[in-house]
């Protein structure tokens, strides 16, 4: 066995006996200054070890969502009607889509942004509608026709109006018109609006009564519209609320849908029956708007590619005077990749304080149409889409975040040959910002807080050595000068 004596001659700190050392003042001060010092650097490394430490870096996009982009958007259009409104997405590898619905909503709304109902379904006005009669057919004057001085007589004097809101140049309306004409005089010889009095079958020159096609919120050319008299009736302006007819348009589909419309009213009181006995037309029949304005909502999802998303009137049978268009909007919110929490964004930014600025770019601006440019004005957004990624590394674990996109904005408005559109721009970077997080091992931090107290520990003996020596001779020479 290893003696007692033995094992104490490897002692590194060999003790000095308490009576041969000496306490001084100096080395007090030094001591308490040298604590001070090991505290204050002893709390900094400990910051240090708990704070987060990241790393940048651009890449290749990994992106594990394959090959499809989600886009989040809430858009208000003062000046576009929901019945018409459509959302388009194209792309440079030939995709296009018109009219995406599934996952898209619209809301009417007033000129102030401010909700007027509830959602707006489009129903049937994008099917493909059947028309009857040749255009070219002469077929007479069936309809009466309607201006702002007597539309508001006839429509509180008959209780069923039918309206078809219509322009001279447009397609649609000429091809519409031997069907309307043809109708108008079945129904006049059926229920004579003299003798019977419940129908009248009128139409309204949009070209000439703007204000008045303008007080119905008629964008698209023909719009037809079913003016009911009865408990409808809204007490501002006298106006009654009003439906769209979205159904076929040939003579037998025209006829049907005002048979139905008559049949509940009783002849001898002329009052509106609740009900609709039909269930075959009231199908093609929908609200009609009460405001000129929509909100769109709702996401979708487009290939990693640069494309093109667009916001415009739309319709297989409908014409629409580009000069009356306007694309004014306010973005509520636009963003890419998955809809992220408030309280994920604060994790984030703990991590990378400056992500997520741009993650809504262009969330809450409003794109006006001036009031002092030509007609046709298109409102165009160029977007530059960039990812980043945030990953966590805890020794050899790799934890994914978050995968957040930012983008970048430049707006502009140019004059079209074509229907005005509010258009986004897609250019999506094929690289993407890696952030890392890499926090500081123990062993480190033990390191250097050994470091800290033996450096310390070790410049305070150095000086209170050359302190106390430094005394010691001085008051050697002291002492020797008074010799």
């Amino acid at each position: 066995m290893i003696s007692v004596g033995k094992l104490k001659s490897v002692d590194f700190y060999r003790k000095i006996p308490r009576d041969l050392t000496e306490a001084s003042l100096s080395g007090a001060g030094l001591s308490v200054l040298a604590t001070l010092c090991m505290l204050f650097l002893f709390g900094m490394e400990l910051s240090n070890y708990m704070a987060v430490n990241t790393s940048t870096s651009v890449i290749v996009d990994r992106s594990t969502d394959e090959e499809f982009l989600r886009i989040q958007l809430n858009i208000s259009f003062p000046a576009l009607s929901c019945e018409f409104a459509s959302v388009d997405v194209s792309d440079v590898l030939g995709t296009n889509r018109l009219n995406i619905t599934k996952t898209i909503r619209k809301f009417p709304i007033d000129p102030n942004l401010r909700s007027t109902g509830s959602e707006f379904f489009s129903g049937h006005s994008t099917r493909h509608i059947k028309h009857g009669d040749d255009i070219n057919e002469d077929t007479g004057e069936g309809s009466v026709s309607l201006t702002s001085n007597n539309f508001d007589q006839y429509s509180n004097e008959y209780p069923i109006l039918v309206v078809n809101f219509y322009a001279p140049w447009c397609f649609w309306s000429n091809k519409l018109r031997p069907s309307w004409e043809k109708a108008a005089k079945i129904i006049r010889e059926r229920y004579d609006p003299e003798m019977d009095g419940r129908i009248l079958i009128g139409k309204v020159d949009c070209t000439e009564q703007t204000g008045l096609c303008n007080r119905n919120h008629v964008q698209g050319y023909p719009s037809i519209r079913i003016f009911r008299k009865g408990s409808d009736i809204r007490d501002h302006l006298g106006h009654h609320d009003h439906e769209s007819y979205y159904g076929d348009r040939d003579t037998e589909s025209l006829v049907a849908m005002m048979e139905n419309l008559v049949t509940p009213i009783k002849l001898e009181s002329q009052t509106l029956a609740l009900e609709n006995k039909s269930g075959n037309v009231s199908d093609v029949k929908k609200p009609a708007p009460v405001t000129g304005g929509c909100r769109i909502e709702g996401f979708l999802r487009v290939k990693k590619v640069p494309g093109n998303l667009i916001i415009s009137a739309h319709s297989t049978s409908h014409s629409f005077d580009p000069s009356l268009m306007n694309m004014s909007h306010v973005v509520t919110h636009l963003s890419f990749g998955k809809l992220m929490s408030a309280r994920m964004l604060t994790d984030m930014k703990r991590l990378a304080p400056y992500i997520g600025a741009s993650h809504g770019r262009l969330d809450g601006k409003a794109f006006i149409t001036p009031r002092d440019a030509k007609e046709n004005v298109t409102i165009e957004h160029y977007l530059q889409v960039v990812k980043t990624e945030l990953v966590s590394k805890r020794g050899s674990k790799e934890e994914r975040l978050v995968e957040e996109y930012e983008y970048t904005a430049h707006s502009s408005v140019a004059q079209s040959l074509h229907i005005p559109v509010a258009k986004f721009h897609l250019e999506l970077s094929p690289m993407q910002v890696l952030i890392e997080e890499k926090p500081r091992s123990f062993s480190h931090f033990i390191t250097n807080l050994c470091a800290i107290i033996g450096g310390i520990f070790t410049v305070a003996g150095i000086l209170d050595s050359v302190l106390h020596n430094t005394v010691r001779i001085m008051k050697k020479i002291e002492l020797g000068k008074n010799f």
